[in-house]
């Protein structure tokens, strides 16, 4: 399905939707039964053994979800939509369509674009863009530095009241100790998270893959852990400093879920998110030299892999975060150092995550689509990530059952992308429905 046909629908169901059968996750729990929407809001939640009143759902569209989860639409608080400037990878329509075949509802869509999401205007185009062209919600991540150079703070005040949820100069670290202290400092003042990117360019190094076994064998440059664990560390210690809210994106190693660990028993207001592709691939996929393995951060061990659903299953991890990059062609197909770095990710993000976290009987359903939806919300403050009366109608349908196999050149986003091309999976968007109006429907 292409991103157009996917708006359309968005545009079909202004009338009531009823949902029967289901298993609704709500606050309090899950349990079988109906809910109406109505006015874009949750009209009511009925158990199985309540009879709907006959007035509110005539005429509604009735949705049969006998044998489906059916839960918060889910919220990505770290994402690519390439636009303004990289429209050849993936602009704001063609993005947000993804995000809803994936079962995203909300999407926060990081500032390395060109120009730079520094300023409110900037800011502004893309709420704009999104609001024209786009079946979600988008909540733009603006920048924490001018031109994302690490040095000169932005108009933070200005692009909270333009709409931006945090800031983050997302795709670099803001390398100087003084300027990341002043940025904590600054954000305080509107409320807002900063979001860091953990990385040490100097001791990354050229490194493109992990450094370990692997990239010996493979004769790749590596990438040491400690360029991600260092940052972490160093962050940490400032927010708890500053008492600001620091939020670590995409968490990829054992020392780095550690680090995180304590900071929260000191008290630090610190929280963290971990990508799907890092819970479920190591550094030993890069082994065919498959340009789509190269992340930024790089894929780890076996035993990150396993440190990281440990950290999920305590809470040190807060959010999953699909980290979506999309890139065009060209952009992976050249020599494994030449790549560019990242993986296009809405599309695959549930059931990658439902085969290596609930599958294996690691994770409940609840608690992976807490990670995916609750808590994120949670992290950022967006009005998101639950079911209840009155509340927004953001609703995304699920199959457990469902086993396919990745065909990227099926991807409603532009970015073909991924590692997981041929890789069989479980779990599978039926319906994503945005605000009250159906966004995805699912074969």
């Amino acid at each position: 399905m292409n991103e157009s046909s996917v708006i359309e629908r968005a545009k079909d169901s202004g009338k009531n939707i009823l949902i029967e059968g289901g298993k609704i996750l709500t606050p309090s729990g899950a349990t079988l039964g109906s809910l109406l929407i109505s006015g874009g809001k949750v009209a009511a939640i009925r158990a199985a053994d309540e009879a709907n009143d006959a007035r509110e759902t005539a005429g509604a569209l009735r949705i049969d979800a006998s044998g489906l989860w059916v839960v918060p639409g889910l919220v990505d608080i770290h994402c690519h939509l390439r636009e303004p400037g990289y429209e050849y990878k993936e602009d704001i329509a063609s993005g947000t369509a993804a995000a809803a075949a994936g079962g995203f509802t909300s999407v926060c869509c990081m500032a390395n674009t060109d120009p730079v999401n520094d300023n409110a205007v900037v800011t502004a185009f893309i709420k704009k863009r999104a609001e024209e062209s786009g079946p979600v919600r988008v909540f733009p991540i603006a920048a924490a530095t001018k031109g994302l150079r690490g040095e000169e703070l932005t108009e933070m005040g200005e692009l909270s009241q333009a709409g931006a949820v945090a800031v983050s100069d997302d795709g670099k670290s803001i390398r100087n100790g003084q300027r990341m202290r002043l940025a904590l400092s600054y954000a305080k003042r509107f409320s807002l998270v900063v979001v860091s990117h953990p990385e040490d360019e100097d001791l990354v190094d050229g490194g493109v893959m992990n450094e370990g076994y692997w990239s010996t064998f493979l004769g790749l440059p590596g990438a040491t852990r400690v360029a991600e664990e260092t940052v972490i560390a160093r962050d940490c210690m400032l927010a708890e400093l500053e008492n600001s809210r620091l939020h670590i994106a995409h968490v990829s190693t054992a020392g780095g879920a550690e680090i995180v660990r304590q900071a929260k028993r000191r008290g630090a207001p610190v929280t963290c998110e971990t990508a799907p592709h890092y819970l479920f691939a190591t550094d030993e996929w890069v082994r065919d030299y498959n340009t789509n393995t190269r992340v930024n951060p790089p894929l780890r061990t076996e035993a990150d892999r396993e440190a990281l659903i440990e950290a999920l299953q305590d809470g040190t991890i807060d959010a999953i975060a699909t980290d979506h990059a999309p890139h065009h062609i060209d952009d992976k197909k050249v020599e494994y150092a030449l790549a560019s770095s990242g993986i296009s990710g809405f599309e695959t993000a549930l059931a990658v995550c439902w085969t290596a976290l609930v599958k294996p009987g690691r994770m409940t359903p609840e608690q992976l689509f807490d990670k995916l939806s609750r808590s994120p919300a949670k992290v950022l403050g967006i009005d998101a990530g639950v079911i209840e009366e009155g509340g927004r109608a953001d609703i995304t349908i699920i199959d457990p059952a469902a086993e396919w196999t990745v065909d990227p050149a099926k991807f409603v986003s532009r970015g073909k992308n991924t590692p997981f091309a041929g890789q069989a999976l479980t779990g599978r968007v039926k319906y994503t429905i945005a605000g009250g109006r159906i966004a995805y429907r699912g074969n």
